[in-house]
Parts: structure tokens; C-alpha cells; sequence
């Protein structure tokens, strides 16, 4: 305890903040020693400076700073007091504990003394009475007290001795703190001047930021003055904005109208072209069908031919056979010849065919060579014929689209382009012509230009024979014809010249030598595929090919390749015959175009040139064909041919295969195609001839030729009859484009780059999938865009397969598991021989599937069945998982007919639908519980059916106990339905159930379902287990009775039944309890629902009926009845608006309104919330109620209550435990409620029926008025209920009768006569029910806080003639508003009453003051307030203003403010006090020497002149004027008989500087008081002796006085001393001092 009491702890030890000079230990109280008389060396230094200090102060008036060491000493100083006080507070606390403790010791003690007390008289009672166990029970008590008490007492020792050690350390703390006062008051001194200091720094400051503010507002006004202008400008352009914007908005919705009218058009133009399309494609299917129908009769018609032809054959051979055995030859091998001699024909036929289309090819190459040449050597046509063609390119295009089925016009192409480009329709067609035909047109096409249709703009101007216009030769010099003979003779002279001098002719051996000098090896300068930068250099030959020698003279290139081409040629002189130099030529491209042009040369026998070309990179691409025949495959087959693409040019590109969509390439027409049949097995699988081409040329042949094709195609016919081969015409419709697409098909390679001279082969696939033609276009597109796209062809023709299935679905439609399903499945062949055929079912489906036969034969031209097996096993979705869906239940298995040497096998699909016939019933066990015999109890089970077939059903060996609805338990269930069964149980007797119920379905499937109940006998019955109730209206009453019976008297089980549940026990006779358990929310009342019935006994229960509305329900309609209050607001404001906007259609008002919309729909009612208010108000929700009420059309409920069951009598259980009921005994009771609509409503107020006065002050009357109306068809008779007559509430107007429809109104009055809540309920009843109102009201009582506390007032000082001003608050807490009034006593009428009594000094010496003090001289109040009256709403505040003005100088302005409420009740009295003067300084304190009511005879303070006369009196004249007051300060000293001393007397004098606004050179009061030593000699210690106080300011001077040693108690001291105050003026006070000793306060 006493390390707990130690005043220092050991971080404070640490840190150093214990005195070193006072403190000699670490901790504790012992450390505290030191001398009583001898205060610390700082305390001493300190009390030093502080003398020198003030000495400096008092001689030089405000003395320098002290130095850093002094202030080094006071900052330490202060750290050391400020922990004395913390070590002083400590101790005082510790002190208050141990005197806590040692009180709580002594009552302790006592306690245990008392309790040891009685436990000796109780021993002595036990003692007398011989109780031994007693007496030795209360001695172990009482020697368990006396050592409690022997502990308590040493912890009294211990916690005295630690007292007196606490208060000990106090006295030296005390001690320590006497010592050091002086110092901490000259600290505290200190501390106030730098408070001064910082005061008028911080007012400077203050005036520098007012400063910085004004200048901060002017320069937000010249912001807000350019923000304006700013906005302004903004606000302009932003309306230009708008304008300009709804412009182009009415501009755009001008376009937009167009816009959508074009496209309406557009979509009209589309519909009508739509419909044209759909209507030709109508006519091409009914086209189709008379084509394909006139077909199958030619058809038939050359089958029956073939057959024809092919018996005649077969006789004709079988009479040439008979003929050469009838002469005795070979006929076998005459007929071997004879097939040889055929073959070899077709073989020369075939070659023939081969030489013409070789023909053809040479003659289309020389024909583009041709043209080649005729494009170079023709000049540029005029720019007028650009793009046009002649009539021949017509016709030619023409003939080209009737080939193909077309008749479109080809489109047009430039003159100058290749023939396959210009014509690419006419190169198939080339192939069909004769050589002849094609050399005759040849001829024709060389000259296309005579036949352009293009005409110039002048008549005749390309006309060969047209001659320019020539100058006529009277303009020119008259010159004959080539020249005068002078020109002549010049020309010949200069010629001559230059032949002899460098041309010679050479003649050896009398031939002259004509032709070229020279012969160049090679013949051209060819630079080929060059590229810009590089340098390419070719050598050349020159030959002499003259007869003799010659000479060689480089002449040069020409001007266009100078910059490119550069010769070097070193002339060798003269040449002999056959003798060569050579010449290098550099080439160094600076562009990339093609350059031409010769080298030029002389020689002796005349000049020759070398031609030169330099060509750049270029693409040269061709296809090797541009028709692709795969001639006839089998459908299933695959075949491919290679297709190569080849660059000669020294450039690469990108290149790309892709099909043709050109409308030129598309094939719409019928095509003819043939279907050969074959005889024999084995010439099925040859590859056969292709008729495609034959067919392709029959149809491109001109008219003319028409006959002999037609010759030539029976010829061919007739040809392959002869080879066993039928060949059947007929027209079918082209494949579409994607079947198209995926039979004829590119290979991988259909994209990439081309380099130079290289070649790209590309394989074209052929997998026919549909019997017919099949052709396709195809292009190549390239990067290049100078490399034109290439076209091919590809055609081939598919022949379906001999066998197939007419019926390639066989749908089984729906199948069951494990049921068995058989069909036949029919397969046909067209085959003329006998094939075999085997069947396969997939190897999933073996086990579910079978086809019988698995191999048969099928014979010519017949058909064969196969019976087709179907039993669905369970384990199908698992086995089949690839063919079977489980989600749809969808079987889709392919079966597959193989036949022999076929390679495509004959597949067909078997469709079912697989579904179960299982039936489901669930719950699969049903428990109907426990159920008494006088009831039933149904139960729902649900049927499904998971088959997709319906089902017949019923429930069989039903037993009598149990019933199924509907229909008995018979009946159908639909795929996938679920029906709902009612299964009824109605015990018979108390025992367990156990059965089962069997469902059959017509496929004698059966489903159980496991029932089990428990039958319960009951110990108590009901009178009536249905009650129905007679039609009771809203709000209304329906009693009912009933009994509750106790029948068991006996226990005997062979006489009756007992009441048991099941097989358990039965139940005891005797007293038998029960409780009726009412659902929530219900109106239903039973009343006892809680009792106990005797045995043989029955107990009657009323059940009350009271029908009411739902509270959701009346929730809803207010609701809407808020919503329909809402909107018509809304309406009504939107009306408001219109009509505003009507008036001014200014552009501000259309932007109010945009931005009124998102407001409105901001304030959309908000359900959740007003549900929230419904709670709190009842307004709204009496309405809706009084509303439905009223339109209420009726209702009936069922419901069921159920009434437990307990052995026992209620009362005799015991407190909090419920009697065991038994939920197995349970009854019910059905109770049928039918509610109609009341009789009388409350018409007035929306219907409600629960009037609320509202907060009505006590005293006052709140009057209501109620109109009832009779809805009903009949007149009542009205009686009202009665009201308690000591109540508030009093009915003003009561009536006896009530017509039907009438309406009568009901006064109601509410007078309250004390703050309180009241309610009362009125009812109104008549014959067909009562209609009760709810009345309610609070009186409340007026309640105002006042803010001012102590309801005192004190204005403070105030310069005479200056006003200061004051506020305080009302806070009203009623719920009422409150009407106020305020009356001040100064001008009360009563005022001159209260004046002629005795003044309140003469009366009690204690209130010297009356209630109404000094008041103004010019007859004005003193104190004013603001406002005077009003109200105060509840809960608010209200804030009044109390201004204060008085006109002359007194200490005694004093008033008192009434508050009155209501003109009646005084709620507050405030006394207003106040004080002027006539000068900025005051003192206050002391004892009173005068009266505080003024006298006629007192001259005011005011007079001017009084108070010049006294200045012109004084001797020393100044400019302050100095008046001298007295102050009478008694001190009493409180002496006491304790060995603590006393401490001393003191008073305190308050200085202070009025606020004025006033100027004066004085900003603050300086006061100062002489005598301090004579004072201190006679004990006294003022305290400051001089200071300044500033404006607003009070300071305080403390006088104490303590008794010196010398002190006569006879003899009081009586001091005086001066108090001068220098403010505006001087003041001098005259304080006298008066000290006396009492012994008692």
C-alpha cells in the first residue's frame, strides 16, 4: 500500500521533474524534506529578480526584457509549480482514499460487532433451550467474527498510520506552496502582460485581415461583375445555340421525311420486285412440272424404243449367227470380227474428233496471234468509238449466251483487249465449228473497225479518202511542184556529195549489193525483266555481209533511250566478207517502264539499225485449260484432275481460286442431261465415254448445222445401242449452288503467291452426290490489278446407283420399352441383272434392332422386303448414346444395305420416338397420421405419366375406409400430364392402419403406394363440429353456441369403446381440460377457449363472429387514393404551366418546363414510404376503410379451428407448466363466416370512424360534427351508448331515429380539464347491428423554456446615453403553438401604486434594491424588447432582443420582463439589470455606502457646469478632470480552534473598461495603487497593485489579509489607500481597508 501511495512514479523520477534542491530520495513521501523556513535557492533567485524587476519597472515605466537566463529561470519555475500542483492534487486524492478506506473500515468493524453481538444473545437463547448443535453452530460463527474483527482492526491500524504519513506529506507540500505564492503570483503577472502583448498583436492582426478582407470583397465583386457579363455573353450565344439548333433540327426532320419516303419507295420497288421474282420462279415450277411430266412420257417412249431396237438387234444377230451356221462358219468368231470392226470405227471416230480439236486449238492460236499483231500495227481509235463494238462482236455475243441458255447481252469490252478477254463466250464455241467456217470468219473478224457503229462529229472526217483542208495557192508562194530547178539542182549536187563521200555502192562481179550491211547476232537487244538501279550489259555480233570489205560506224540510240543505253563500240576498220565485232551495249534503268527503239549504225554500202527493247517485270499468266470434263461418274464415287496455273512473266503475285458469280456464269435454264443404263455387271464399273461434249456441241451449233447434228446424235444412239448400252434423255432442273459447291470442290491449294516463271497446279475434286449434270465456273483473281482474271469450266455428270429405298424414313413413330414393333422395309433396283444385297444394323443398335434377312438377292428390275424388328430394351440411351437423344427421346439409327461391286452402299434411316410406360405416384408412401374418428383426413397424391402416350388407369380393392376423388380413382392420363388424386381416410375405430393401393393400367402394369394412419378416439366430443354463422355486417358482432362433452365414465373395454390413441393405453377417467387454438389474424373470439370438462359433464363455449376488413386490403385503396390526390396536383400544376406557356412563348419558358419534367417524375409517389406513414397516420387509412365499408359487396370464410385435448383439471397445474395436451386428441371445429356490409356509415370526414380532437389546451372546448346516413332499406331505431359523465367527451345532439337514407348529424364535444391523453368509444345501435366510434384528445398544458438562467439578466456597464443589447431564447415543447405577450413592470399601470410604498432598503437589509430600479430622466423605458407578442409553434423557438439605453449615470437600472401565454398564464419573470457611467472606467466591489434609489436633490452626473466649476476650483488644474470616491472593503478573518491555521482573509475589487464607441485617445485604463509597503506592514497583500485593462475587459484586485504577529484584536487595523484610474478622464478612489478577527462565520 505504500508504494501505491507514493506521490512520484518512476518515469517522472526519470525525466527530471522533481526539484533536485527539494527532493532527496527517488520516490516516496520521506524524499519531501527540506527546511520549513528556508525556501528553495530558485524560489529565492527568482523572488530577487522579480524585485529588481519591478523596481526597474516602477523607476524606468516599462523596463527592458529580461535576459535569457532569467527567462531560463522562470521557465523552470513555472514547470516546477505547475508539478507542485500535480504533486499536491495527487496527495489530496490519495488523502480522500485512505479516509474512504478508513471509514469503510470502521463501518465494517461495527457491522461485525453488531453481527458478533447477536450471534452471543442467539447462543444464549440455543444455550437455555438445551439446543447443542445450535450452540455449537453459532460458537463457530462467533469465533468466524472474531477473527474478521481482529483483521478489520489491523487494517484500521495500518490504514491510520498511513493517514497520518499522507497528511504529513500534505503539510509539507502545503508548506512548500506558501513558500513559492509570491513567485507564482509574479509568474502570473507576467503571464497576464504577455496575454496583453498578444491581445494587441492580435488586434493588429485582426484590423490587417478586416484589411485584407474588404480588399478580398472588392475583388470578388469585380469577379462576380465579370462572371455577370461572362454569363451574360454565355447565355447569348448559348440562345444563338438554340436557334440555330432548332433550324437545322426542322431542316433535318425536312431530310428525314424525304429520306423516308425514298426508302419506303425503295422497300415498295423491293416488294414489287420480290413478288415479280416469286411469280417467275411460280411459273418455272409449273414449267418445270410440264416438262418433267412430257418427259417422262418421251421417257417411256424410248425405253420402249430401246427395248425395240435391242430385240431387233438381238434377232438380227441371232439370224446372222444361224446364217453362218447354216454355212457351216465360225459363228463366234464372225461375230468377234464383226464387234472388232465397230470398235476400230469408234477408235477412228475418236481420232478424228481428236484432229479436230487440235484443228480447233491451232486455229485459235493462230487467231490471237493475229489479233495480237492487228492491235499492235492498229493506230488508237478516235476517243468518240471508245467502248463501243460492232455488229458482228453483237452477234458473235449474242450466239455465245444462246449456247449457254441466255439470252442476255454480253457486256462490252475495249476493242484493244485480247479476243479470249474481249470474247470469252466464243472460245467453246470455236471447238464446235469446222476449220473452214472458222478460216471464213477469221477473214471477217481481221477488220472490226469497219463495222463500228461509233460516227465522228464532222460527217466524213474518218473517211480514208478524206483530204485535210489545204491552204488554197493564191495565199502561198506560186512554187512549182516539187521545188524551182535551182532547189533541184541543189538537192541533187548536196546528195551526190554525201554518196561519194560515205556512201559507195558496192558491185563485185557485176552484182550489186542491196540489203543490210550488217547482220546482229542476236537480231534484237532484248533486256528483259530489269529492275531500277542495276546494270545489265548484252554483247552483240556484227556480221559483214557484203561481198567485200566494209566499213562500221557507230551512229548512236535514239534521244528517248540516251539517258538509259550506253555504247561502247571500238570501230575495227575495214571488215572483209563473213568477218564480225562486237558491240557492248549497258542498259541502267531509272524507270520502270518498257522502253523501245534501235541502235544505230553506218556502213560504207548505206546505214543499218539494230532494234532494242527493254522490258520490265510483268505477270504473264495463263490456266492449261480453260474445260474441265470429268465426263461420268457414280454418285458416291470420287474423282480429281489437276489444273495448272502458269507464270512466264518475271513478276509474282498473290492469286486466288474462287467460283464465278458473274450473272453471265449463272446457269438458270433446263439442262439435258443422260442417264445411261447398263446391261451387264461388268460394264458398270468401266469408266464411261463422256456424251457431255457431244451433247455441249449439238446445242452450239448454228441453225444451219441443226439437221446434221441431230443425224449425228441418232448415229451415236444407234452406236452405243449396238454396245449394250440405253440411253434415256430427260430434263431435270440444274443442282442448286451449294449442292454445286460441295460436289465440284477446289483442293488445298486455292490461295498463295505465284512466283516468276513458275506454275502452281491445283486439283479440282469431283464427288457427284446427286444424279445429273453438274457444272461450275470458276475464276482466278490476282493481286495485280494490271493481271486480268481467268475463267474456267468444269462439268461432269453423276449417274445414280442401280439400288435404293423408296421410303429412306422408316418412322416407327412412339415405342415402349420392351414391347416389340415390326415394319417392312421395301428395296427397288433398276438394275437389269440379279444383285446381291446384305443388311447391316449399326453395332450399337444389335441388341434392339434386327433386319431379316441379313443377305438376299434382288432380282432385275424388281423389288425385295425386309422385315425390320424393334424391341427397345432399358439400356438403349446407354448403347445407342450417339443416335439417341436424351432430351427429346428421338431414336435416329442409319442402317445400311451393302450390294455387291457397289462401292456407295444403299443407307436408310429408322426414326422412333422412345418412351417409357412407367407411371409415377408420388409421395410413393402416404402417412396420414393421427386421425379421430369424427373426422376425415384427405390426402394429395400426384400421378404422373412419363410416357408420351396416354394411359388408361384405376385404383382397385379399395378397402371400405378409404376413398380416391375423382371418378373413384378411374380414369386417363394424357403424355407427361400430372393429375392430383384426393385420398380420403376416415377412421372407424382407434387402431393403426396399415394398407396398400394398386394402381392398374391397361397394359396391367400395377403401382403401389404404402399408406398408414393411426385412428384416435378422443376423450372429450363436440355438440357441433360445423358451426354456420347468419350473415353479420363489417364491424359487427355473431355468437354462436356449442358444448364440449366428457362421455368417458367407465374403463371397461368390453361394454363401449374407450377413448385411446391407437393401441396405446386409454385414457383415465376423470377431469378433463381443453383449448381451443385460433389461427392469426382471424375474427373469431371463443370465450372460454380454455377449460376443464367432469366426467358425464359438458361445458358451454360461445364463439364470437366480428367481420372486419383486411388491413392489407384498406393499405391498398389508401394508396391509391394518395396516388389519385397526386396526380390530380400534378394535373392541375401542368394545367398552370400551359396556360403560362400560352401567355409567353418565350425560349427561358420551354427550358423550365425540360426542367420541370425529371422533377415530376423525381416525385412519383414511393410506395414503400407511404406504407411507412400509413403506420403513423390513420387519416388516410380510416378513409380507405370507411370507403370499402361502404362499398363492401360481401364475403364468406371457412376456417378451422382446432381444439387440443389434456387429461387433468387446468387449475390444478402448477405455476408456469402447462397441462400435457395431447396433439393426437386434437378436435376441430368449422366454423362458416358470411360478411355483408353494416347498416349506418359515417358519411362526414371520408368515413372515419375514429375521431381525433387533436391537442387542445386545457380549458378549452374542441367541438366535431358527425353525419351518419342509413344504407339500408329500412328505418332504424337508434340508441347511443353511454359516455362517462365525468369525461371530457359530451354528445351535444343525440337522436332517436333514423330514416332509410337519412342523414343525421351527430355533435361531439371535447373539453379537457388537465394535461391527458383521453379515448372513449361510442356506439350507435340500432336492430341491424351498431356502429362504434372511436373518440380521442389530448389535453396539453403550456410548456416554455427560457435560455436564461437564474432568470436574471444583467446588462453589465454601458456608457450613459449608449445602448448595448442582449439576446435570449423560448423554446416551446408543447405540441400546441403558443400565443406570447411580453409586459415589463416599468410599465405596468400599477407602476405609480407601487412607487408610493416604503423603498425595499429601509425593509430588508438583505434585497436593497425594489424590482423597478432607476429609470430614465427624459421619461423613455430603459430596457426595451423585441418582439412584444406572437406565437411560438410547437417545437420551435423564438429569439427576442433586450436593449438596454440608459440617459444618466447609475448603478441601479434594474426591470422585470414578464412572459404571459395566452393573455392569461405568467409562464417567466426575467429581471433586466444594468449599470451606466459617464466615463469608459469603473470599479466595482467593496461595501454599499449609499442607497440604490436616487434623491430629487441629486445633481445629475451630467451637469456640465457643475463639473467645470469644480475644475476651475482645483489647484492644479488638468486635463482630466480627477474626482475622489471612497471604497469601504471589510475583511474578516476566520480564526478557529484547530492546530491548521486559518487561511486568509480576502476581497476582491474588479476594474473594468466600458465598450463604447465613442472616440477617445485612451484605448484601455491603466489603475495603480499607492501605500503597497504601508499595506504590507499591516498584513495586507494586494494583488496586482497597478495593471491596464482593455476595452471590454475587467480585471481583479485581490486584497487578503492575514494577521501579523503584533495583531490587537481590540484594535482593528483601518488602512487607506488610493486607487487612481487614467482612462478618458481621471479617477481617484479612495479605498479604506477594515480587518477584524471572528471566531465564527
Amino acid at each position: 500500500m505504500e508504494e501505491d501511495l507514493s506521490p512520484f512514479s518512476k518515469e517522472e523520477t526519470d525525466k527530471g521533474l522533481i526539484l533536485d534542491n527539494n527532493i532527496e530520495g527517488s520516490g516516496g513521501v520521506e524524499g519531501l524534506a527540506f527546511e520549513a523556513g528556508t525556501p528553495p535557492h530558485e524560489a529565492v533567485s527568482y523572488d530577487a529578480g522579480l524585485e529588481l524587476c519591478c523596481q526597474g519597472r516602477e523607476q524606468n515605466g516599462g523596463a527592458k526584457k529580461t535576459a535569457h537566463r532569467d527567462r531560463a529561470q522562470a521557465l523552470q519555475l513555472r514547470r516546477d509549480l505547475v508539478y507542485l500542483d500535480t504533486v499536491h492534487n495527487e496527495k489530496e486524492l490519495a488523502l480522500q482514499k485512505a479516509r474512504e478506506e478508513l471509514r469503510a473500515c470502521r463501518h465494517r468493524i461495527g457491522l461485525i460487532s453488531k453481527r458478533q453481538a447477536a450471534v452471543m444473545a442467539e447462543a444464549a437463547q440455543e444455550k437455555e433451550a438445551n439446543n447443542v448443535a445450535a450452540v455449537g453452530r453459532l460458537q463457530a460463527t462467533s469465533n468466524r467474527l472474531c477473527s474478521e474483527l481482529e483483521i478489520e482492526r489491523d487494517l484500521e491500524s495500518s490504514i491510520i498510520a498511513t493517514l497520518k504519513e499522507q497528511e504529513k506529506s500534505m503539510w509539507h507540500i502545503e508548506i512548500l506552496e506558501g513558500q513559492l505564492g509570491a513567485s507564482r503570483k509574479a509568474l502570473e503577472e507576467e503571464e497576464e502582460a504577455e496575454g496583453r502583448r498578444l491581445q494587441e498583436r492580435a488586434a493588429q492582426r485582426l484590423k490587417e485581415e478586416k484589411a485584407a478582407i474588404r480588399k478580398a470583397e472588392r475583388s470578388q465583386l469585380l469577379r462576380i461583375r465579370k462572371s455577370t457579363l461572362s454569363q451574360e455573353a454565355l447565355r447569348i450565344r448559348h440562345q444563338k445555340l438554340v436557334d440555330d439548333a432548332q433550324k437545322n433540327h426542322k431542316i433535318a426532320i425536312r431530310f428525314l421525311k424525304a429520306s423516308l419516303g425514298r426508302v419506303r419507295e425503295q422497300q415498295q420497288k423491293a416488294e414489287a420486285e420480290s413478288r415479280q421474282h416469286l411469280k417467275r420462279r411460280m411459273d418455272a415450277v409449273l414449267a418445270l412440272k410440264n416438262n418433267i411430266t412430257a418427259n417422262r412420257e418421251t421417257l417411256r417412249k424410248f425405253q420402249a424404243w430401246g427395248q425395240a431396237r435391242a430385240e431387233l438387234a438381238e434377232q438380227k444377230t441371232q439370224a446372222e449367227k444361224e446364217a453362218i451356221l447354216a454355212q457351216g462358219g465360225d459363228a463366234f468368231k464372225q461375230l468377234f470380227h464383226q464387234r472388232r470392226r465397230q470398235e476400230l470405227e469408234a477408235q477412228k471416230r475418236a481420232s478424228e474428233e481428236e484432229q479436230k480439236q487440235r484443228r480447233l486449238e491451232i486455229m485459235n492460236r493462230l487467231w490471237k496471234e493475229e489479233v495480237e499483231e492487228n492491235r499492235r500495227r492498229k493506230p488508237p481509235a478516235p476517243a468518240q468509238a471508245t467502248g463501243q463494238r460492232t455488229l458482228r462482236d453483237k452477234t458473235w455475243c449474242y450466239v455465245a449466251d444462246f449456247v449457254d441458255g441466255m439470252a442476255a447481252t454480253a457486256p462490252s469490252y475495249p476493242h484493244n483487249a485480247e479476243y479470249s478477254v474481249m470474247f470469252p463466250k466464243v472460245v467453246p464455241l470455236l471447238q464446235t465449228i469446222s476449220s473452214e467456217s472458222m478460216q471464213s470468219e477469221l477473214g471477217i473478224y481481221s477488220k472490226p473497225e469497219e463495222e463500228t457503229l461509233a460516227k465522228p462529229e464532222i460527217s466524213g472526217l474518218w473517211d480514208e479518202d478524206y483530204k485535210p483542208y489545204q491552204v488554197p495557192k493564191d495565199d502561198v508562194d506560186r512554187k512549182p511542184v516539187g521545188g524551182t530547178k535551182m532547189d533541184k539542182d541543189i538537192l541533187a549536187r548536196t546528195l551526190e556529195r554525201l554518196r561519194s563521200g560515205v556512201i559507195h555502192k558496192q558491185v563485185v562481179s557485176g552484182h550489186e549489193f542491196k540489203g543490210r550491211p550488217f547482220n546482229s547476232k542476236p537480231e534484237l537487244i532484248h533486256f528483259k525483266d530489269f529492275d531500277i538501279g542495276k546494270v545489265y550489259k548484252k554483247k552483240i555480233t556484227l556480221i559483214n555481209a557484203t561481198y567485200t570489205i566494209n566499213y562500221c560506224k557507230l551512229v548512236g540510240v535514239e534521244e528517248h533511250l540516251r539517258d538509259f543505253i550506253h555504247i561502247d563500240f571500238d570501230p575495227p576498220g575495214p571488215m572483209s566478207a563473213g568477218m564480225s565485232c562486237e558491240v557492248l551495249v549497258t542498259f541502267k534503268p531509272m524507270l520502270n517502264q518498257d522502253l523501245e527503239g534501235s541502235v544505230s549504225f553506218l556502213a560504207q554500202t548505206g546505214g543499218f539499225s539494230v532494234p532494242l527493247i527493254c522490258s520490265a517485270k510483268k505477270c504473264s499468266l495463263s490456266l492449261d485449260k480453260s474445260l474441265i470434263d470429268f465426263g461420268c461418274y457414280v454418285v458416291g464415287e470420287t474423282t480429281s484432275r489437276v489444273l495448272t496455273l502458269t507464270n512466264v512473266g518475271g513478276l509474282g503475285t498473290e492469286f486466288k481460286f474462287q467460283r464465278a458469280v458473274e450473272s453471265c456464269d449463272q446457269v438458270t435454264s433446263m439442262n439435258t442431261s443422260s442417264i445411261v443404263m447398263y446391261e451387264e455387271k461388268s460394264l458398270y464399273d468401266k469408266p464411261l465415254p463422256s456424251v457431255s461434249e457431244n451433247l455441249f456441241e449439238g446445242n452450239e451449233s448454228s441453225p444451219v448445222e441443226t439437221r446434221k447434228a441431230e443425224s449425228k446424235e441418232m448415229e451415236e444412239v444407234r452406236h452405243a445401242e449396238s454396245e449394250g448400252i440405253t440411253m434415256t434423255t430427260i430434263t431435270e432442273l440444274p443442282p442448286s449452288e451449294e449442292e454445286t459447291e460441295m460436289e465440284i470442290e477446289l483442293g488445298e491449294v486455292t490461295e498463295g503467291v505465284i512466283g516468276p516463271f513458275s506454275s502452281i497446279k491445283v486439283p479440282i475434286i469431283f464427288t457427284p452426290s446427286i444424279p445429273g449434270e453438274i457444272q461450275n465456273k470458276f475464276k482466278v483473281t490476282f493481286k495485280n490489278p494490271q493481271c486480268p482474271t481467268l475463267y474456267f469450266k468444269v462439268i461432269g455428270v453423276a449417274i445414280d446407283v442401280p439400288v435404293w429405298v423408296p421410303n429412306p424414313n422408316v418412322d416407327l413413330k412412339i415405342c415402349m420399352y420392351d414391347r416389340l414393333y415390326q415394319d417392312s422395309v421395301v428395296v427397288q433396283t433398276r438394275s437389269k441383272v440379279a444383285l446381291r444385297l446384305r443388311f447391316e444394323v449399326c453395332k450399337e443398335l444389335q441388341a434392339h434392332m434386327e433386319l431379316l434377312p441379313e443377305t438376299g438377292y434382288i432380282q432385275a428390275m424388281s423389288s425385295y422386303s425386309v422385315q425390320l424388328k424393334f424391341l427397345p430394351r432399358h439400356s438403349l440411351p446407354k448403347d445407342a448414346e450417339m443416335y439417341f437423344d436424351k432430351e427429346t427421346r428421338v431414336l435416329e439409327a442409319p442402317m445400311t444395305i451393302w450390294v455387291a461391286d457397289q462401292v456407295k452402299p444403299v443407307e436408310f434411316t429408322v426414326q422412333a420416338i422412345i418412351t417409357t410406360s412407367d407411371l409415377e405416384i408420388s409421395p410413393s408412401e402416404v402417412d396420414f397420421g393421427h386421425c379421430t374418428i369424427y373426422e376425415a383426413i384427405r390426402a394429395k397424391i400426384t400421378l404422373h405419366n412419363h410416357s408420351l402416350l396416354l394411359q388408361e388407369f384405376g385404383f382397385l380393392g379399395l378397402p371400405k375406409f378409404v376413398d380416391i376423388q375423382p371418378n373413384d380413382g378411374f380414369g386417363t392420363i394424357l403424355p407427361l400430364e400430372s393429375l392430383q388424386l384426393d385420398v380420403i381416410f376416415q377412421p372407424t375405430k382407434a387402431k393403426e392402419y396399415t394398407f396398400e393401393l394398386i394402381c392398374k393400367t391397361e397394359i396391367n402394369r400395377q403401382f403401389k403406394v404404402s399408406c398408414r394412419a393411426v385412428g384416435v378416439h378422443p376423450p372429450l366430443e363436440l355438440s357441433h363440429y360445423q358451426i354456420k354463422f347468419s350473415a353479420t355486417p363489417l364491424y359487427d358482432t355473431a355468437v354462436a353456441t356449442l358444448y364440449v362433452i366428457n362421455s368417458h365414465l367407465s374403463m371397461n373395454m368390453m361394454t363401449h369403446t374407450v377413448p385411446r390413441i391407437g393401441s396405446q393405453e386409454p385414457a383415465p377417467v376423470g377431469p378433463t381440460s381443453f383449448e381451443f387454438l385460433l389461427p392469426p389474424d382471424v375474427p373469431i373470439t371463443i370465450s372460454p377457449s380454455v377449460g376443464t370438462v367432469l366426467p358425464g359433464k359438458k361445458c358451454l363455449v360461445q364463439v364470437a363472429f366480428q367481420p372486419v376488413l383486411p388491413e392489407e386490403l384498406v393499405r391498398q385503396e389508401a394508396l391509391q387514393a394518395l396516388n389519385k390526390e397526386l396526380e390530380g396536383r400534378l394535373v392541375r400544376k401542368d394545367m398552370i404551366s400551359q396556360k403560362k406557356d400560352t401567355r409567353r412563348q418565350s425560349l427561358l419558358t420551354m427550358k423550365m418546363q425540360n426542367r420541370e419534367r425529371p422533377f415530376r417524375v423525381s416525385i412519383s409517389p414511393n410506395p414503400e414510404l407511404q406504407k411507412q406513414e400509413l403506420r403513423t397516420s390513420c387519416e388516410e387509412y380510416q378513409a380507405a376503410q370507411a370507403n370499402l365499408t361502404r362499398n363492401f359487396t360481401g364475403k364468406f370464410d371457412k376456417f378451422v379451428v382446432p381444439c387440443v385435448v389434456a387429461s387433468g383439471d387446468i387449475k390444478d397445474r402448477k405455476e408456469g407448466k402447462p397441462l400435457s395436451f395431447s396433439p393426437h386428441n386434437t378436435l376441430y371445429l368449422e366454423l362458416w363466416c358470411p360478411a355483408v356490409a353494416p347498416a349506418i356509415m359515417v358519411m362526414s370526414d371520408k368515413g372515419k370512424t375514429i375521431f381525433n380532437f387533436g391537442d387542445v389546451a386545457v380549458g378549452h372546448r374542441g367541438v366535431k360534427k358527425v353525419s351518419i346516413q342509413n344504407i339500408s332499406s329500412e328505418d332504424l331505431t337508434v340508441h347511443f351508448s353511454l359516455l362517462n359523465p365525468l369525461g371530457p367527451f359530451i354528445i351535444l345532439n343525440p337522436f332517436s331515429k333514423l330514416l332509410s337514407g337519412e342523414i343525421q348529424v351527430l355533435g361531439l364535444s371535447f373539453l379537457p380539464q388537465e394535461s391527458s391523453v383521453a379515448q372513449e368509444t361510442l356506439d350507435i345501435i340500432t336492430t341491424k347491428g351498431k356502429l362504434t366510434l372511436t373518440l380521442l384528445g389530448t389535453g396539453v398544458a403550456s410548456v416554455i423554456v427560457c435560455s436564461i438562467e437564474g432568470d436574471v439578466l444583467n446588462m453589465g456597464y454601458v456608457i450613459a446615453r449608449e445602448s448595448v443589447s442582449s439576446t435570449f431564447k423560448l423554446q416551446n415543447y408543447s405540441t400546441l403553438p403558443i400565443k406570447f405577450s411580453m409586459k415589463l413592470d416599468s410599465l405596468s399601470p400599477r407602476r405609480n401604486e407601487d412607487r408610493q410604498q416604503v423603498p425595499q432598503f429601509l425593509l430588508s437589509a438583505v434585497q436593497r434594491t425594489d424590482v423597478v430600479g432607476t429609470q430614465n430622466l427624459n421619461g423613455q423605458s430603459v430596457f426595451s424588447v423585441i418582439p412584444v407578442e406572437g406565437v411560438i409553434d410547437p417545437g420551435k423557438a423564438q429569439d427576442f432582443t433586450v436593449t438596454f439605453s440608459p440617459d444618466h449615470e447609475s448603478l441601479y437600472y434594474s426591470d422585470r420582463l414578464q412572459v404571459v401565454l395566452f393573455n392569461k398564464t405568467i409562464s417567466h419573470q426575467i429581471l433586466l439589470k444594468g449599470a451606466a457611467r459617464e466615463h469608459m472606467m469603473f470599479v466595482e466591489g467593496g461595501d454599499p455606502l449609499d442607497v440604490p434609489v436616487e434623491s430629487l436633490a441629486v445633481i445629475p452626473a451630467f451637469d456640465l457646469e457643475h463639473r467645470e466649476g469644480e475644475t476651475r476650483l482645483s489647484p492644479t488644474p488638468s486635463a482630466e478632470t480627477e474626482e475622489m470616491r471612497a471604497i469601504l472593503v471589510t475583511l474578516e478573518y476566520l480564526q478557529l480552534d484547530t492546530p491548521t491555521p486559518s487561511p486568509p482573509a480576502s476581497r476582491e475589487l474588479q476594474v473594468g473598461c466600458i465598450r463604447t464607441s465613442q472616440l477617445s485617445q485612451k484605448k484601455s485604463v491603466e489603475f495603480s495603487l499607492d501605500s503597497v509597503p504601508a499595506l504590507q506592514h499591516k498584513g495586507f497583500t494586494v494583488e496586482p497593485s497597478r495593471g491596464f485593462v482593455e476595452r471590454g475587459q475587467t480585471k481583479t484586485i485581490t486584497i487578503s489579509w492575514m494577521p501579523t504577529a503584533d495583531f490587537d484584536p481590540d484594535h482593528p487595523p483601518v488602512v487607506s489607500a488610493l486607487l487612481l484610474l487614467r482612462g478618458d478622464v481621471k479617477e481617484t478612489y479612495k479605498v479604506l481597508l477594515v480587518a477584524q478577527v471572528v471566531t465564527s462565520p
